[in-house]
This record gives structure tokens, sequence and C-alpha cells, in this order.
């Protein structure tokens, strides 16, 4: 669900292009642009209009291809307008016809009467739902807001984390400096798509490539380094944990412990990496992209390591146990 009530006006308004605009233009029943859409999904509402209203699907956007169009002709033809007055008392958020369709002069003045917005867009009805459907399963998506800085190494979504003051920033701008990019800094906003991707990306598009670097100030990343050093969302795939390094605690050194954060239930690996002067951060941070790339492949470093190891100390039990000697020295 939204965060906020999303109306059909919103949907009017928004500002997309290429592959994700969706051209539509209201014209007919204006006075009911303010009304919700609360549901991303879409109905052909080829059923309602012939009478049957059991389990009509009333609270989603109504969709009109030819079929339904086509449809509306012949009600009008045999005046069979009582179908259409029906389908208006179920209050809908709006109508949308594709392949630039216009209804019926009739529909369109119960469509008034009953304060519905009537849509058009030019197109195709496969296209505009594929379209409709990205839409609002990013706008309905749930989310969450998180501080950290986000950035994208060697093509993988890493969350930073940590207290302030650790260095979040300092590391971003370094990995920024090496050629990687920035997504955020400070407030994160996190959506689930799909039930399973998290993709993140600043709260607040305004200032979200700018970043705090205490002693110097706010700088403007893309101003800086040019528009190659920044990008707008990024799936979260990893998370490092950025933390003062502390004698007493047990760190993983062979990386087959796997942690993992939930998010909006889904799982993501972390890494703790301790701070003390003399890490170079950026170079940890480059080896665990890379690290990651691999094990997306299928080669996991770790358990190759720990497999090849158990396999030497097999061997090597064998062999003392057969000749009776340790030749291992």
């Amino acid at each position: 669900m939204a965060d906020k009530k999303f109306t059909v006006l919103d949907l009017l308004n928004l500002e997309l292009s290429g592959h994700d605009a969706l051209n539509l233009k209201c014209i007919g029943g204006r006075r009911g642009l303010p009304r919700a859409i609360t549901v991303p999904e879409i109905n052909r509402p080829g059923l309602a209009l012939s009478g049957f209203f059991e389990n009509f699907a009333s609270n989603r956007l109504q969709l009109f291809g030819r079929g339904e169009t086509s449809f509306l002709q012949k009600l009008h033809k045999e005046k069979k307008l009582d179908n259409i007055r029906n389908f208006f008392s179920n209050e809908m958020p709006c109508c949308v016809f594709t392949y630039n369709l216009e209804p019926t002069e009739d529909f369109r003045q119960i469509a008034e009467e009953f304060c519905c917005p009537i849509l058009q867009t030019d197109l195709q009805t496969n296209e505009f739902l594929s379209r409709i459907i990205r839409l609002f399963s990013n706008i309905f998506a749930p989310h969450q807001t998180l501080h950290g800085v986000l950035v994208e190494v060697y093509g993988i979504g890493i969350l930073l984390n940590g207290h302030s003051g650790v260095g979040k920033s300092e590391t971003a701008l370094e990995l920024i400096e090496r050629g990687h990019r920035l997504v955020a800094d400070d407030i994160i906003e996190i959506r689930c798509v799909n039930g399973n991707t998290l993709l993140g990306r600043g709260a607040n598009t305004m200032i979200s490539h700018h970043m705090e670097i205490r002693g110097l100030g706010i700088i403007n990343i893309s101003q800086l380094y040019g528009v190659g050093a920044i990008r707008n969302q990024k799936e979260v795939q990893l998370i490092v944990q950025l933390e003062d390094w502390n004698s007493s605690k047990a760190y993983d050194r062979l990386g087959t412990d796997q942690k993992y954060q939930e998010l909006l239930g889904v799982k993501v690996p972390v890494l703790e990496i301790p701070v003390r002067p003399g890490r170079n951060l950026p170079i940890i941070i480059e080896a665990a992209a890379m690290n990651e790339r691999l094990k997306d492949m299928g080669v996991n470093s770790a358990k190759e390591f720990n497999q090849n190891v158990l396999k030497w100390i097999e061997t090597n039990e064998t062999k003392i146990a057969y000749n009776g000697i340790d030749d291992s020295y």
C-alpha cells in the first residue's frame, strides 16, 4: 500500500518517459479526479457491462480495450443503459480507454453524473497493462527508510551502515573517486518489489546525490565527478556494517559463517567490517563486491577453501594410516 493516498490526479501528473510513459489524458469526469486508487490491480469490466456484478472488482482501475468498447456501442444501439448505470453505481477509481478509443456519448454522460474520471491513452491494451502494473508494483510496494550510504560497486548495490562518524561517507567518497557510483547518502528509502527485490534510492531525490563530509561540508557528487558517478536507484544486494575495532570480539576470518539482515521480509547478506587506522576500507569493499558477484555465479571461495583443507587433511591421514609415518614435514 502506498504511504499516502494515491489519486487519479496523481496518476495523470506522473512525469514518466520512454518505456514507462502511460500517455494518459482525461476526457471526462474531471470532478472525480481526487478519487483514490487503493489497490495495484486492473480489471477488464466485460462481465459487469453485461449485467453480471457478482465478485465485481469495482475498487480496481477499469480498463477498456477494443472488445469492451465494441460492447459499449452494442449497448448504445440497443439502448440498454441500465447496465451502464448499474456499472457506475459501484464506485471505482476511473476508466481507461486504450488505442485512443472513444466511449459512447451515453457512457460519458453517465460517468459525468457519477463523477467517475474517464482517461484515454494511445497505447495498445497489452502495452498499457504491462506499464501500469510495473508502475503500481513500485508505488504500492512495501517500504521503509533507514540511515546509511548506498553505493554501486562493480554492479553490486552495497548499503554502508554504521554509527555516526564511523566513516561511511568518507569511504563512499573514496569509492566514487575509484570510479564507482553513489545512489544516495544519509536517508535511504528501501522498497520491496515483486516480493523479493529490494530497490534503494534517496528518500529526498533533491538532495540524494549530495554528501556531508565532516570538515568539508556539503558537496554535490554529480557536479564534482559528473553524472556518470551517480544513479537514481539500485537493488540492495549486500550490507556492509562498519564498526569500531573491538579487540575482544571474534571477527569472521574465513567467510564461511554468512550473516543476514532481514529488510521487508527479504534476507540480505551482511559483512561486519571493523574500522581501525591503516585499514583500506574501499579496497576491502571492492573485494567484497567482486566476491559477491562470484557467489552469484556459483563460486564460493570460502567454502572451496574449507573443502580443500578437509581433502588435504583426509589425504594426509590416509597416508599416515597406510605408511605408518607422517611425511608431511
